[in-house]
């Protein structure tokens, strides 16, 4: 079932219960105040009647020539009365009354032996029906007359058919229209969903520039389509991402294929010399290691993107760590004539995973050794500012160009002046760093100018010390 229909259903089912709940509740209210104010009349007129008849001398004996000689209204009005003795028998009637009689009732007789007045409902066969009220005349302590003052409800219960029938014509016409309404009014509000509905249908047909172009609005649908917006933008950006990756993997990948096939097709033209049989092969398992490392780099990435690399939250003191460091990249950079010295090294404590801490500092350093020039020198230095630990692995190498700072960072990008200087590096060193730096809740940025060197910075949150 369509939104729209569902939409307009519950709202008409809604309504349809607010108006009978309405129209019951007012029909209520309407009767019970239509009755008593025929019940408040009642009382009024049968009081001013006792009234009259203890201030003008009818008791305790009433004359009903002359109760109705001074009293000729009570022929004419819309109530009757009737006036009984204290044994339920009628003394006096109204000349108005129905010619059937309204006998006393022995609840209102044994009401007012006790001195109450109340109020009755009275139905004859085929006449409306009456309401009574029954007030007794108390002289001298005792019992002397039961004044009872009754009137017909049949305009009451005519007022109220009208009203019923006016309810139950009233509520399917507002129903209806209140049903067409909804009907409009939610083919308006779900327009723009449909728009985000065939926008998406484009996009899924592969046209991720696709857009919506509604006014920005704070409501609900406006949220909507800017999420909806921010999200295809989102899957563009990573779409295009995914391109750039698989097309920098597969160059990457091509270009150790490409030489180990070339190698190997030369050495088998023609029979040769044991020694070119193992220089092929040496220069093959270099190609091997390489791809190797570029399959281990990029299985490590994937597994972080998917959440599924798990770094260890232990103290680790990173001078120990810089430290150990340096000793290794003295090695790496004895080939190159590169010296590798400390700078300012102070204690510092961080919470996180050792062997990930060392993974990073590693690739800044083996980095800082193979763009430096022969005979250069790679400082690395920590310190502590504030709550964090500062890291920096600074060289005199090529440096770095400041549109390529950004971009330094990205899976497989090397810059030109980088390729030209060593053929070695797989584009994918500086992407693990910074991954690992933001795991450890900290970043990593650059400083460069190209022939002047650059310095990385790694800055991470301290270890909170205990009191």
């Amino acid at each position: 079932m369509p939104l729209r229909v569902r939409l307009t259903l519950w709202y008409g089912c809604a309504l349809a219960m607010v108006l009978i709940t309405f129209s019951v509740v007012l029909y209520v209210i309407t009767a019970r105040n239509l009755r008593d104010d025929v019940d408040q009349s009642l009382e009024e007129t049968a009081t001013a009647a006792v009234r009259s008849l203890q201030e003008r001398g009818f008791l305790p004996l009433i004359d009903e020539e002359e109760l109705l000689s001074q009293f000729p209204e009570l022929a004419r009005i819309d109530k009757f009365f009737q006036i009984f003795s204290p044994s339920g028998t009628i003394t006096i009637r109204s000349p108005n009354i129905r010619q059937h009689e309204v006998p006393l009732s022995r609840t209102a007789l044994e009401a007012t032996f006790n001195g109450q007045t109340i109020f009755e409902s009275a139905k004859y066969p085929h006449e409306p029906p009456l309401r009574l009220i029954s007030v007794p005349i108390i002289h001298r302590g005792n019992l002397l007359y039961i004044v009872q003052v009754g009137t017909s409800m049949e305009s009451i219960e005519d007022t109220l058919r009208r009203f019923l029938i006016l309810l139950i014509v009233a509520m399917p016409i507002a129903l209806a229209v209140s049903l067409a309404a909804g009907w409009f009014l939610a083919g308006r509000a779900l327009r723009p969903v449909d728009a985000i509905t065939l926008a998406a249908q484009r996009i899924a047909a592969g046209d991720l520039s696709q857009r919506l172009t509604m006014p920005a609005s704070p409501d609900e649908i406006g949220r909507l389509a800017g999420t909806f917006n921010n999200m295809i933008g989102r899957l563009d950006a990573s779409f295009r991402q995914i391109r750039q990756f698989t097309s920098d993997a597969s160059h990457e990948l091509r270009t150790p294929l490409t030489v180990m096939k070339g190698e190997t097709e030369l050495v088998l033209r023609r029979p040769r010399a044991l020694e070119d049989y193992q220089s092929v092969l040496e220069s093959n398992l270099e190609e091997i290691d390489r791809m190797t490392r570029i399959v281990e780099e990029l299985l490590f990435l994937s597994r972080a993107d998917m959440g599924e690399v798990k770094m260890e939250s232990m103290p680790v003191p990173l001078k120990a760590l810089v430290e150990d460091i340096h000793r290794q990249a003295t090695v790496l950079g004895q080939d190159r004539n590169i010296e590798v010295v400390l700078g300012t090294v102070m204690p510092a404590l961080v919470q996180g995973d050792e062997l990930r801490l060392r993974e990073l500092l590693l690739n800044l350093v083996e980095n800082a050794v193979k763009y430096s020039h022969p005979g250069g020198k790679v400082e690395i230095g920590l310190g502590t500012t504030g709550q964090e630990a500062i890291l920096s692995v600074t060289d005199r190498g090529i440096g770095i160009a400041p549109g390529d700072h950004a971009k330094i960072f990205d899976r497989f990008y090397r810059a030109d002046d980088a390729r030209a200087h060593t053929k070695k590096g797989t584009g994918l060193g500086l992407a693990i760093c910074a991954l690992i730096a933001e795991a450890h809740k900290g970043r990593i940025t650059v400083k460069s100018n190209v022939g002047q060197g650059s310095t990385f910075t790694v800055r991470l949150p301290l270890a909170p010390t205990s009191a």
